[in-house]
C-alpha cells in the first residue's frame, strides 16, 4: 500500500488493467472513443508535477472501482503527450472529461471531494456502491470490543479498494485495540502520501502515538497517590492522563489535562493542550468525550 511521488500506479490484475489503465496519443482511439462506445470513459489529464492531481486520482480510481464496471478510467500525461489536450482545450489541471458514443459529454478540473466526484459519475451511470456501508459495522464491531472481527471488515474493504483510507485507518486503530502496536506502526508506515491528511489517517497515526506512550507511563494507583501528594505535580498527572485515555476513560483523561491547563498553561511547552488535541484526532471530532472536553477548553482560554 506504500505510494510513490507520481501519479498513482494503474491497479494490477486483467480486469482492473481493463477498468483503469494509462493511455496515450496513439492509443487514445481505441482507449477512449471506442471504448465510449460501450460505456462511459472517464479521461484523467494528469502531470507529475501537478500536486491536485496526485490529491485526485486515487479517489477517482476509488470511485470508478466502485462502479463495478459501469465506468471506466483512463488516465493521460499531458507532459508526455500534449495533442489530445491540446485538442480538447484542456488548459489546466487536473482535468477530468466524460465521453460516450466518442463524445465529450461532461467534466470537471481540480481536485474535487469524493462526494462530488461520486455524484458526477452518478450521473453518467447511476447510482454506485460505496464500501462506506461496512464500514459503520466495522467501527460498531471495534466500539464493541471485537478489534478481530473489525479488522476482518475493514480488511475485505481494503481488498476490494486498497485506496479506502477510512478502512485503512480503522484497520490501524484494529491492530492498536488488539494490542498489536508494532504491526499497527507497519501498516501506519505504508500509509501512501495521498492519505497522510485524511482524516481516519490523522485518528490512527493518533491512537498508535498514544498507545505508545500509554506503553510508557506509570502504574496508574502510583500516578493518583503522586497527584493527592503534590496536586502541581503536573509530569504525573500528565501521565495519568494517558493512561486513563487507555483504559477508554477519555472524559476522565481529559479533565486531567484540562486541570494542568488550568494551573499552568505554559507547562511543558503548552503541552497539555497540544496533548488534549492528539486525543480530539484519536476520539473523532463529534465523538461525546471531544465535544464536551472541548467546550471545556473553550472556556479555560477564552473566559
Amino acid at each position: 500500500m506504500a505510494g510513490n511521488q507520481g501519479q498513482p500506479q494503474t491497479v494490477g490484475g486483467t480486469a482492473a488493467n481493463a477498468l483503469i489503465k494509462d493511455t496515450e496519443t496513439a492509443s487514445f482511439g481505441p482507449d477512449v472513443i471506442a471504448e465510449s462506445q460501450i460505456q462511459p470513459v472517464l479521461v484523467d489529464f494528469w502531470a507529475p508535477s501537478c500536486e491536485p492531481c496526485k490529491q485526485l486520482t486515487p479517489i477517482l480510481e476509488k470511485v470508478v472501482k466502485s462502479a463495478k464496471g459501469k465506468v471506466k478510467l483512463v488516465k493521460m500525461n499531458i507532459d508526455e503527450h500534449p495533442q489530445i489536450p491540446d485538442r480538447l482545450g484542456v488548459r489546466s489541471i487536473p482535468a477530468v472529461i466524460a465521453f460516450q458514443k466518442a463524445q465529450p459529454i461532461d467534466g470537471f478540473m481540480g481536485a474535487l471531494p469524493e462526494s462530488q466526484i461520486r455524484g458526477f459519475i452518478e450521473r453518467l451511470v447511476g447510482p454506485i456502491e460505496a464500501s462506506e456501508d461496512f464500514l459503520p459495522q466495522a467501527e460498531e464491531l471495534l466500539a464493541g470490543g471485537d478489534p478481530t472481527g473489525a479488522a476482518e471488515i475493514f480488511a475485505g474493504i481494503l481488498k476490494d479498494d486498497p485506496s479506502e483510507f477510512k478502512a485503512l485507518g480503522g484497520l490501524i486503530r484494529s491492530f492498536v485495540a488488539a494490542g498489536e502496536i508494532e504491526s499497527a506502526r507497519r501498516i501506519l508506515s505504508s500509509v501512501p502520501a495521498a492519505g497522510e491528511r485524511d482524516l481516519a489517517i490523522v485518528a490512527a497515526k493518533a491512537a498508535v502515538e498514544l498507545a505508545e506512550q500509554a506503553a510508557q507511563v506509570g502504574d496508574l494507583a502510583a500516578l493518583m497517590k503522586a497527584i493527592e501528594a503534590d496536586p502541581d505535580n503536573h509530569e504525573a498527572r500528565f501521565e495519568l492522563a494517558i493512561a486513563l485515555n487507555a483504559q477508554g476513560e477519555r472524559d476522565a483523561a481529559a479533565d486531567q489535562l484540562l486541570e494542568i491547563i488550568r494551573r499552568d498553561r505554559t507547562w511543558n511547552d503548552d503541552g497539555a493542550r497540544k496533548q488534549l488535541l492528539q486525543f480530539f484526532d484519536a476520539w473523532n471530532l463529534m465523538d461525546p468525550a471531544t465535544l464536551t472536553a472541548r467546550r471545556k477548553l473553550s472556556s479555560l482560554l477564552f473566559s
